[in-house]
């Protein structure tokens, strides 16, 4: 049987629900990320990003890496970018607004005070989303911070949020700002596919897959299915790859494929033992390969 899906279907968009949580579901494997590491400091031209993100029944953080296009230090460049720009993948959504004033200062203790306007709290959220919202602020400045070597990676990064220079502000109405953040790490993806980005041209073969996450057996599932007139139409390749870092650890992988030129989902997710057919918590991808 060839099963067809919309790549719509696939997308979180920017609808009512994501304002919501989605109705708890059994497939979930968040609580298998315990920790949540810095990122590691490297010169790019790129910012880095957390994006909200639907996968299944759950909302999780993940990562993209931007185009810097603002002249603005590199935490308040990657806010801005969080609360005012558009994800790549259409999977990914936020629920900031542009702020009228933002931002940012580091002391040599190692913390991080953001200074945001009120104005950027104006969507009405739950509970749940505000707190994943307030989550990605905290990991996209860390991010910003490690990545620009000004924080020491290897100790522990406290972010402080003040809103119109003001402690306590409550948050999407929900989330008090009364004390210092640091990265929590339920709220990180178990899965997501770092390289290649969404909408990417790879020339040629191999096409060589990155990216990072966490299962109980320490191991992960790929597929690519061919994607005709806006449909990924059943699997065409697809193999197993394991997580070095070992079972229940969030940590690296990478594997490589080599379909034939075409335009690809690519999908990475933990296999549900009680359901070969399932997916658990899967990032997905949309990839051309071209020849030769």
């Amino acid at each position: 049987m060839v099963t067809t899906v919309s790549l719509g279907a696939c997308s979180g968009g920017s609808g009512g629900h994501d304002a919501v949580m989605p109705a708890p579901g059994n497939v979930s494997a968040s609580n298998l990320v315990t920790s949540a590491p810095l990122e590691t400091a490297a010169t790019s031209a790129t910012i880095p990003v957390y994006w909200l993100g639907h996968s299944n029944e759950a909302v999780y953080l993940y990562r993209e890496f931007m185009p810097a296009v603002t002249l603005d230090d590199p935490i308040v460049a990657s806010l801005r970018a969080m609360m005012t720009r558009k994800p790549a993948d259409p999977d990914y959504f936020s629920v900031w607004n542009p702020p009228s004033r933002l931002g940012a200062s580091i002391s040599a203790k190692n913390a991080i005070t953001v200074d945001v306007s009120a104005d950027a709290f104006g969507q009405k959220v739950d509970q749940g989303i505000a707190d994943r919202a307030v989550a990605q602020l905290v990991y996209t400045a860390t991010a910003a911070a490690a990545m620009a070597g000004l924080i020491d990676s290897s100790s522990a990064v406290q972010v402080s949020v003040l809103v119109d220079g003001h402690t306590g502000y409550n948050a999407f109405d929900h989330v008090r700002l009364s004390k210092p953040l640091t990265r929590d790490s339920g709220f990180v993806a178990p899965v997501w596919i770092i390289d290649p980005a969404e909408g990417a041209a790879a020339n040629g073969t191999p096409l060589k897959v990155t990216g990072q996450g966490a299962s109980p057996t320490g191991a992960l599932q790929w597929s690519l299915s061919p994607v005709t007139a806006g449909q990924a139409e059943g699997v065409y390749l697809s193999g197993g790859v394991s997580v070095p870092a070992g079972p229940g650890v969030l940590g690296s992988y990478g594997f490589e494929a080599n379909p034939i030129p075409g335009t690809y989902l690519l999908s990475v997710y933990i296999r549900d033992p009680s359901s070969p057919g399932k997916q658990i918590d899967p990032d997905t991808k949309l990839v051309t390969v071209t020849g030769p």
